[in-house]
Order: C-alpha cells, then sequence, then structure tokens
C-alpha cells in the first residue's frame, strides 16, 4: 500500500503481484484459495488469473492455476543482462568441485540477496535456497560481504528497510554490532556466517567488486560439523577470495 513518502501504486496490479507469489510460493492454488488468502472475491480472483492465462503468465491445470514456463523466458532474458553470468557459473563449478561443498552466488536487489546461482560439490549439503530466491543480508555470509563494500547510508536505508531480524542465536540484531562486522569484513577481505541464519550451517563469502562497486559476492555452505578449525577459518576463506578475484579479473573481459 502507498504511504506519504512512497509513489502511488495501481491496486489491480498489486493484487496480480500477489497471485503470482502465491502460485510461486504454494506451486498452485486454486480460485477459493487464492481468494480466501488475499481476501479478495472470487470474481476478482478469478477475473486477474483469467488474464494472466490470456497473456500466457499461468495455465489451469483442470481449476489448479500454476506459473506457466513463459517465466523462463523472462529469467533468461535478465540473466543474459548480468554480463558476468557465465563467468560466475564456470568458476563456481570449479570451486564447488574442488572443495566438495555448496557454492553460490547472490546480488543485492531491494536491499536483499538474490540468488543468482548454485551448484554442489559432492559432499554438498542441501539448503531451501534457488535460484531466484531472496534473502536478508545480515544474516548470510553472501549479504554482509556485499553489505561490507555499501556505503553506511544503503547500509542504513537497509536496516531501516528490512530490519535486524533474529533467525538463530547466533544471528547480529545489534545494529553497532552488525557495523563493526562489517569493518572486519573489509579488512580481512571476507565474511563468515556462524550459523547466524540456519543452526548447525557454516558460510564464507567473499564479495565481488569489479570498477569500485560490489557487483555481488559468493560463498561455499556446509555442515558446522564439517566446517571448523583451519578448514574454516582459513583454507575456505582462501577459496573464496580467490574465486571472487577470478571472477573480477574476468569480467574486465566478458
Amino acid at each position: 500500500m502507498a504511504t506519504k513518502s512512497s509513489p502511488r501504486t495501481v491496486d489491480a496490479v498489486e493484487t496480480a503481484l500477489q497471485i503470482i507469489e502465491l502460485l510461486q510460493e504454494r506451486d498452485g492454488a486454486g480460485i477459493t484459495e487464492l481468494a480466501d488468502e488475499l481476501g479478495r472475491s472470487k470474481g476478482t480472483i478469478h477475473s486477474h488469473l483469467a488474464t494472466l492465462a490470456e497473456n500466457e503468465y499461468v495455465v489451469n491445470d483442470d481449476g489448479c492455476y500454476r506459473l506457466s514456463l513463459r517465466y523462463l523466458e523472462l529469467a533468461e532474458t535478465v540473466t543474459d543482462r548480468l554480463q558476468i553470468y557465465d563467468v560466475v557459473r564456470n568458476e563456481l563449478d570449479d570451486l564447488a568441485a574442488e572443495c566438495g561443498e555448496l557454492a553460490q552466488f547472490a546480488t543485492e536487489e531491494h536491499g536483499r540477496a538474490v540468488y543468482l546461482y548454485k551448484t554442489g560439490g559432492e559432499n554438498a549439503v542441501q539448503t531451501a535456497s534457488s535460484t531466484g530466491d531472496r534473502e536478508y543480508l545480515h544474516c548470510i555470509s553472501l549479504g554482509k560481504a556485499m553489505m561490507a563494500h555499501m556505503s553506511r547510508e544503503r547500509v542504513e536505508e537497509i536496516i531501516d528497510r528490512h530490519g535486524l531480524q533474529g533467525f538463530t542465536d547466533s544471528t547480529i540484531t545489534s545494529k553497532s554490532e552488525l557495523f563493526d562486522e562489517l569493518a572486519t569484513i573489509r579488512e580481512q577481505g571476507y565474511a563468515f556466517d556462524r550459523e547466524e541464519k540456519i543452526a548447525g550451517l557454516r558460510c564464507v563469502a567473499a564479495p565481488v567488486v569489479t570498477g569500485g562497486e560490489v557487483v555481488g559476492a559468493l560463498s561455499v555452505s556446509g555442515p558446522a560439523s564439517r566446517f571448523e578449525g583451519e578448514l574454516y577459518e582459513e583454507e575456505l576463506p582462501k577459496m573464496v577470495t580467490r574465486s571472487a578475484n577470478v571472477i573480477e579479473i574476468n569480467s574486465q573481459f566478458s
């Protein structure tokens, strides 16, 4: 809903977007389910779905509406616009094969981390994140690595917008503690996630900076039982910072 400080929005468009997001979240839904969830009449929901179906953005599977394959085309267009995508994919494949763990790349949009690529080595853990998912920045190593290279004003804006929600006992929920952490990350060149989003899962990330601007970050993730000692504190940080440097160098020629 628009506020005094935000631009005017179109209610019908917001409803359509809410429908799309629910269909994504639930992998399909019927008119009654959508109407109940969104607090709209069945007629309103039906009209929106009919419009989306006519324009091939949803399909009607015997009364259950699902997102169409049209979104694959849109996603391809977006990744094509990211000139470093191929460089990122190749380097993360190599990184995952080398360390045997889960490797991911994310960028920042609207104050959230957006996962762009995910690949796993032979020992990779399975996580709920997938390409296109959005995550809060303050609680993951990818997000903190990016925030460390943003201006203080930008970080303040993100905190004001999204807050510092706690997910585990290790999540940073204090603004002063977060800024201290970001200063350390800038100095050492990499960030840790010490079970700050998911208990039992640790990550190490390094920022990718080109032209003086942070364009994203890459990470490796694994169980706390493996991510400890010299591997976690020294070897993995060297791997992610090296891979970030490879991406930074190759992106100049992509």
